[in-house]
């Protein structure tokens, strides 16, 4: 038996438990005395979100306010709601978080959806409740991820979630086979998790620096069905790990996370790619995407499950069809190393490098912060009322960085740094 493992099997769950909600104040939030909190989360989450709020107190918030979510509820909604209802979202809801995160209020979401909860649903109606969801959310969305306060999102492992993961296996031997990925994956059993989450973030960061100091103008990914070449944004800044918020605070968004990313430029990505794992988006599973991009936007997309779903995103809005993040994650990765596919993008998204349609994280722009949206356009950042990560990435994936001369140089080689 390892030295870890013995760690784990000396913990109880409660007490993983804890050090999760730990985790999630002290590293990913790092919640600050007088900092007002909203958490959101599924209502399966109560005895976390209870011990993140006892955390949250203990580290001096002002108030805490939890918004839960039921699966159940979602559904009758789809079954039983008139047609225009799909076109409606709680617009008075989401004015109210953008302004308790104008007011300094730092955001936690706590996550554990079933992956295919809307799966037998009509798409069309998903489509547009997603879509009325996406315009209310906007103005809260645009200061989440510009940083412009603390946030971060952690798992709780849930019933449904688990059976997703491991049909063949018994609910309780289900739960618990996700709820050891979790924590494992989150960096909750070893001797100290807070030093050690400071122990992986000094690597991202100093991954991170590598990456900022080649300048590359593109990054052309090349594997089996993908031939694409991303192009930078124009002063365009890598980040990984722990990032500082606007507000000043050090926050992981997420929890857990082994990725370092950028933002491309919206109108210089080419070429074709394929995912390499399933994309779980709002209760729909989408799988084996391939497209085919041009001039920075995606002309031609196809699915094996969910193709409808994913052509209603993709005309969510102009910027939908565009990436606002590119990120490199080694095929060694402990989440890959796992062989578990969580169906969760938060998970998967730490397996293998991605890419994002949608908005852009502006943070990753030089001083993006002081640019205007014109500015920030011409810089090549996209604006979009999405922001969807899908994987790239696999042990068949070679990187290439092209400098801004047309040379080349490998990144990454079978998945693995180079």
């Amino acid at each position: 038996m390892t030295i870890a493992a013995a760690r784990t099997t000396l913990l109880s769950h409660d007490e993983r438990l804890d050090r999760l909600a730990e985790v999630a104040v002290r590293v990913g939030l790092q919640l600050r005395a007088g900092q007002e909190l909203v958490i959101t989360a599924p209502v399966d989450a109560l005895p976390l979100v209870r011990r993140i709020t006892a955390q949250a107190y203990k580290a001096g918030a002002s108030l805490v306010t939890t918004l839960f979510s039921d699966d159940e509820s979602t559904l009758s909604r789809f079954r039983f709601a008139p047609d225009e209802s799909f076109d409606k979202a709680s617009n008075w809801l989401y004015e109210g978080m953008a302004s308790a995160f104008r007011d300094g209020a730092a955001r936690l979401a706590v996550v554990g959806e079933d992956p295919s909860l809307l799966s037998g649903q009509d798409a069309q109606k998903v489509a547009r409740a997603n879509r009325a969801r996406s315009t209310a959310y906007k103005p809260a969305l645009e200061l989440i991820v510009n940083f412009a306060i603390n946030w971060s999102i952690v798992s709780y492992a849930t019933p449904a979630w688990a059976h997703a993961m491991f049909p063949d296996d018994p609910p309780e031997v289900a739960l618990a086979r996700l709820w050891d990925a979790i924590f494992a994956a989150s960096r909750v059993d070893g001797a100290d998790p807070v030093a050690e989450w400071a122990e992986h973030n000094a690597a991202l960061d100093k991954r991170t620096a590598y990456l900022n100091g080649k300048r590359y103008a593109a990054l052309h990914f090349r594997g089996p069905g993908t031939d694409l070449t991303v192009g930078l944004a124009d002063d365009h800044w890598w980040e990984g790990g722990a990032s500082t918020a606007k507000n000043g605070i050090v926050c992981n968004a997420n929890i857990p996370t082994e990725e370092v990313f950028t933002t491309p430029h919206r109108l210089r990505v080419d070429g074709v790619v394929r995912s390499t794992k399933p994309l779980s988006y709002q209760g729909t599973l989408i799988q084996d995407i391939a497209v085919r991009f041009e001039g920075g936007a995606i002309v031609e997309s196809r699915a094996r499950t969910g193709a409808d779903v994913l052509a209603k995103v993709l005309a969510t809005d102009e910027g939908a069809r565009r990436l606002g993040e590119v990120a490199l994650v080694p095929h060694s990765s402990p989440i890959s190393k796992s062989g578990i596919l969580f169906y969760n993008t938060l998970f998967d998204e730490n397996a293998a490098s991605h890419i994002a349609l949608g908005q852009a994280y502006t943070k990753c722009i030089r001083d993006g912060d002081k640019l205007t949206p014109p500015e920030l356009a011409e810089k090549g950042a996209n604006a979009s009322l999405i922001h969807i990560d899908w994987m790239i990435g696999s042990g068949e994936i070679d990187v290439d960085g092209i400098a801004a001369d047309g040379t080349r140089e490998a990144v990454m080689r079978g998945g693995e740094w180079a």
